[in-house]
């Protein structure tokens, strides 16, 4: 698929008619298939499938009269061969109106550890229009399924393990979700996020519950307005929000995060892009001319210098991007593709084959090969299950709006929802991968110091912290994961914690479990560092830790000219 496709489906910045700078928007695509046979065959199956069999209710902390109709039987979730144990998924409305037809669909999954009580964890990923259940089922769900694997595997990194789990299909039109698209900014969507989970709560009797949020990509966007708004509302019976995790995250104007810092990030991953010397000196000209490389010199300091002035550069006066800059993240991508077909913007580490996905999308490049199964959320069985609605064709990524007209008029949250967010709660993380190209980590860090909190705006001091993720018995031979080392850098400083992630992607659950895990271990307070080698506190008997100096830390984040990496 060529690059021009995509920049038009993600509205990134880049597009050769140098259209009005926007908040930039990022998720995994998803390319509807024609599956009519196959889900013919499916339908067949699902006839026999076994509907939900009660077991004690003595073993099921949430299970009571409101929520039966919820109740997931744990034994019987498609191709999953083993028990997931206590959960529970559909639809919920957005408001108390008797008449509301808009709802939202969830799936519920209590935790047994014991720390967890009285609190409980959002998980939203972005799009917009992007299910959370993608997150649920390759990053920190019980059980996963991730692309080119042969089978569904019991999950040692489940966030469920550690805390009540809750992943909501949202907004309006995404998932199983359903309803009329009404929304045009995040404030309204916040909105209804609080119509629906004032339901959630009344419905499994939640009262009182500390609620943290998490999420990833465009959901940049969602958690710190949800957040915020949860924090408006001063009542801590629904809304006692209590800390915030949200990763490669949109934050800002779409030309901070992307094509700004593209040419210094193809310079530091020169391996992973080997272009020829004319085509590499051709895109630092470019760089020059529309002043990114001076930009970057100038702002990415710390501390800061001061705020990020409105008019970006490579931009005319009325704040559209000139086509020669807007093209450069293009011309990457078009040119990495020539030498890596099955280049992954998601993970630029990724060389072919192309692995088949059971979600329907592999990184950045469908593929479908002929006799695939159908995308597990859409298999009729997966939705008798689950209790989804049996009409609704499940998508990774919705192909239709999910805002008003496929725009959303939000404010950047920099400037206003997550500084708030950040200054009520002081538990907030913001952490990116290392290898993730769409969106870059030097435009989190840019925004970051352009955003005020605190009283004070920016870090004063660069992200050169050790982020250690420590050694551990959880892993398996299907779940291997990062441990025993330092594996990222991380900076904190009045309430807000950056964290660099080594060897990580887009999706950080997903490429680093275990450095999402000691993440959500942090922002709960089973731990209070994470520059430390504290174990997992999941991990019984846990594996003795280096007693080795650490240093400093180990994530490429936070350079400004290329290769050359200068501490301010």
């Amino acid at each position: 698929m060529r690059w021009a496709s995509l920049i038009s489906v993600l509205l990134l910045a880049g597009a050769a008619d140098a259209t009005v700078r926007r908040v930039a928007h990022a998720g995994k695509h998803h390319i509807e298939h024609e599956h009519a046979a196959k889900r013919a065959r499916a339908a067949a199956a699902a006839s026999h499938h076994h509907q939900v069999v009660g077991r004690q209710a003595s073993a099921h902390k949430f299970l009571n009269a409101n929520t039966t109709r919820f109740a997931v039987n744990g034994t019987a979730i498609p191709e999953v061969d083993f028990d997931v144990g206590e959960s529970y998924a559909g639809l919920l409305p957005i408001s108390s109106d008797p008449h509301e037809e808009s709802n939202l669909f969830f799936w519920f999954f209590p935790s047994t550890n014991p720390a967890a009580d009285k609190e409980i964890l959002i998980w939203l990923n972005g799009g917009p229009g992007c299910s959370s259940f993608e997150g649920l089922l390759q990053e920190n769900g019980p059980f996963l399924w991730q692309y080119g694997t042969y089978k569904p595997v019991k999950n040692p990194w489940s966030w469920h393990t550690l805390t009540n789990i809750v992943y909501v299909e949202q907004p309006v039109g995404t998932g199983f979700s359903i309803g009329k698209v009404t929304i045009t900014n995040d404030d309204e969507l916040a909105a209804q996020f609080m119509g629906f989970w004032k339901n959630f709560v009344d419905t499994f009797g939640m009262h009182g519950y500390k609620v943290y949020i998490a999420g990833e990509s465009y959901a940049g966007l969602y958690c710190p307005y949800i957040a915020s708004a949860f924090l408006d509302a001063e009542d801590k019976t629904y809304y006692d929000m209590s800390g915030l995790t949200i990763y490669d995250p949109v934050l800002t104007w779409d030309e901070v995060q992307e094509p700004i810092p593209a040419v210094q990030f193809t310079e530091y991953w020169a391996g992973l892009f080997p272009f020829n010397d004319t085509f590499r000196a051709d895109l630092k000209r470019r760089e020059k001319e529309c002043g990114y490389a001076d930009f970057m010199a100038e702002y990415l300091v710390y501390p800061p210098k001061g705020h990020i002035p409105s008019r970006l550069p490579g931009t005319y006066e009325n704040g559209t991007t000139r086509p020669e800059c807007a093209a450069i993240y293009d011309d990457i991508y078009e040119a990495i593709n020539l030498l890596n077909p099955c280049f992954d913007i998601y993970q630029v580490a990724t060389t072919c084959p192309l692995l088949w996905d059971v979600l329907g999308f592999p990184g950045s490049t469908a593929y479908d090969p002929s006799g695939s199964p159908l995308i597990y959320f859409d298999r009729p069985d997966v939705k008798a299950a689950i209790h989804a609605p049996a009409n609704v064709t499940w998508e990774e990524c919705s192909s239709g709006n999910v805002y008003v007209n496929g725009t959303d008029n939000s404010l950047p949250p920099i400037f206003l929802a997550l500084p708030h967010v950040i200054d009520k709660t002081r538990n907030v993380i913001v952490g990116h991968g290392a290898l993730d190209m769409i969106l870059l980590a030097n435009g989190t860090l840019l925004a970051l110091q352009n955003m005020t909190w605190g009283g004070r705006t920016g870090f004063s001091r660069r992200p050169d912290e050790p982020f250690y993720v420590p050694q551990s018995n959880l892993s398996t031979e299907a779940t291997l994961a990062a441990g025993g080392a330092v594996f990222g850098s991380l900076v904190s400083e009045r309430g807000l914690t950056y964290v660099g992630v080594d060897l990580s992607g887009h999706m950080i659950p997903q490429y680093a479990p275990s450095a999402a895990f000691r993440h959500l271990e942090y922002m709960l307070g089973r731990v209070d560092c994470m520059n430390c080698t504290v174990p997992f506190t999941t991990d019984v008997g846990s594996t003795p830790q280096s007693t080795q100096p650490m240093g400093k830390g180990t994530a490429p984040q936070g350079w400004t000219r290329g290769k050359q990496d200068i501490v301010n």
